[in-house]
């Protein structure tokens, strides 16, 4: 019976050590995304061009780290707002530290099958997205200006054309 007993202990921590990031660690992660000023729109797509979070500044969502066995993740950070510039930020993953765990603690299980196919190898590059949107002066869209003829500069005089 005591043979037994330390045998299933053995097994229960060989189990618990065997996927490190994936138990210790985990597979999906906060980011949160301030502006200043407040009230950005925040667009977040993934690797394929999915839209995965919709909002406004300040936001914290939870993004995902894994795209697949063995594939991490990436994700733009698209911020707009009326009267600003345009900010795309990319977000990166990187190899979660957990991950090594797997080969300190002989966690084969974790190192090959578990922690790839959960994603939990991975992790966001950032927590937090800080910007600053600077107010613009000039826009690429074309507006209407009605102007006063004798207020026109003589070089711009010449490509007048009379509409009658």
């Amino acid at each position: 019976m005591k043979f037994l007993s330390k045998t299933l202990s053995v097994i229960v921590i060989i189990t618990i050590l065997s996927s490190c990031a994936s138990i210790v660690s985990k597979s999906s992660w906060p980011l949160t995304v301030n502006t200043n000023p407040n009230g950005a729109k925040v667009e977040i797509t993934d690797k394929k061009g999915v839209v995965v979070y919709n909002g406004n500044t300040p936001a914290t969502m939870s993004l995902k780290s894994g795209a697949g066995f063995f594939a991490k993740q990436s994700y733009k950070v698209k911020l707009t707002m009326d009267g600003y510039g345009e900010k795309i930020i990319p977000v990166e993953c990187k190899l979660n530290g957990w991950y090594i765990g797997n080969i300190v603690f002989g966690g084969l299980i974790g190192l090959l099958i578990v922690d790839p196919a959960t994603g939990a190898m991975y992790k966001l590059d950032r927590e937090v997205i800080n910007e600053t949107f600077t107010k613009t002066t000039s826009s690429n869209e074309p507006s209407l200006r009605i102007m006063n003829i004798n207020d026109l500069p003589e070089s711009m005089k010449t490509h007048l054309v009379c509409i009658k």
